[in-house]
């Protein structure tokens, strides 16, 4: 009998509800996810990356949130678990990098204080034992002069400290599965790539699963095994990282890669994908991708398509959410 995935998703749905409207933030989506496997989520802003994030460990706020559908973790039911074993389940089994360390480290507290408040609640050890085990945390993640970064304060460090220092609260209690939310968006680029190469090198020594949320496609390919394309709170196209970027099937994941540098030749000229996303509070009845899609006909607007499967002749399904995959990558491009 096969072992159950470590991460399974089933038409997980997330609505932020208000008096002026209802933001349909994510949108039926569904996933598995192995031990040791990485996951990329990339889309543009606003597509619903980061609220699915949140919603794997039910940190979104409950009085405005409606949440719906089945979230297993290492077999636990997380929909059902209760404030405690959620306490228990969040920095143990599942932890999370976010996207601005500034606002997620604690001011008034050291970074030292942080890691070892974070290892004495979930793993009981005294302070001293968990002091010790925070300064190899900051040696695992390359910062200098570990003793003197231990007692200084977030303000007091780079953004690329904050953000290592934040990786080492996250892998403080040797968490299964970890949730990067665009950990590297605010640093600059020669940061953005040692993080990079830092989380890669971390996620195969510990063989932690990952989840990492990222508007760049160069980034997505540098972490990931399977990539999940996210377009108005739907995953529109998913597969191998590889399948899906040497043979896009959906308008919206070939227009990403037309409007990015990655492996551009020198002098080319971009192709950026025109108008806006829509509206998640009035979606409408078709593809939501309709009205800046290049191949779309009448069918399109009327219906929601199906995710479809393209192949499954490798480790992972491509899917799609297109009538016409067929079409995708054969557009002439017309430049000035």
């Amino acid at each position: 009998m096969a072992d159950k995935p470590l991460v399974k998703v089933e038409d997980l749905t997330v609505k932020f509800v208000s008096r002026e409207a209802t933001v349909h933030a994510v949108n039926g989506i569904s996933f598995t996810l192995e031990k040791g496997e990485v996951l990329g989520i990339l889309g543009e802003s606003g597509s619903g990356k980061s609220v699915t994030l949140r919603a794997l460990m039910r940190l979104l706020p409950p009085k405005k949130t409606l949440l719906s559908g089945r979230i297993e973790i290492a077999g636990r039911d997380v929909m059902a678990l209760n404030d405690q074993a959620l306490s228990q389940l969040r920095g143990a089994m599942v932890a999370m990098i976010f996207q601005e360390p500034m606002t997620a480290l604690d001011p008034v507290f050291t970074i030292g204080q942080q890691i070892v408040e974070t290892i004495v609640q979930h793993e009981g050890l005294g302070r001293s034992q968990a002091a010790a085990r925070a300064m190899q945390l900051l040696d695992m993640v390359q910062i200098p002069s570990a003793k003197r970064r231990f007692d200084a304060y977030p303000h007091q460090l780079s953004g690329g400290l904050r953000q290592r220092a934040m990786i080492a609260i996250a892998l403080s209690c040797r968490p299964a599965l970890l949730l990067a939310d665009e950990p590297t968006t605010a640093l600059d680029a020669t940061v953005q790539i040692q993080i990079l190469l830092l989380l890669r090198s971390l996620q195969q020594e510990l063989g932690m699963a990952m989840i990492f949320v990222t508007h760049d496609l160069g980034v997505a390919v540098e972490v990931s095994h399977k990539i999940a394309v996210m377009y108005a709170a739907r995953f529109v196209e998913s597969g191998a990282v590889t399948e899906v970027v040497r043979r896009p099937r959906h308008p919206y994941t070939e227009g990403l890669m037309g409007s990015t540098v990655h492996e551009v030749e020198k002098g080319a000229r971009l192709t950026p994908i025109p108008g806006s996303p829509p509206n998640l509070a009035a979606l409408p009845p078709g593809c939501s991708f309709a009205p800046r899609c290049p191949y779309v006909v009448a069918q399109c607007e009327k219906a929601l398509p199906e995710l479809r499967e393209i192949t499954n002749d490798g480790p992972y399904p491509h899917t799609t959410r297109c009538i016409q995959p067929e079409l995708v990558g054969r557009r002439e491009v017309v430049t000035a």
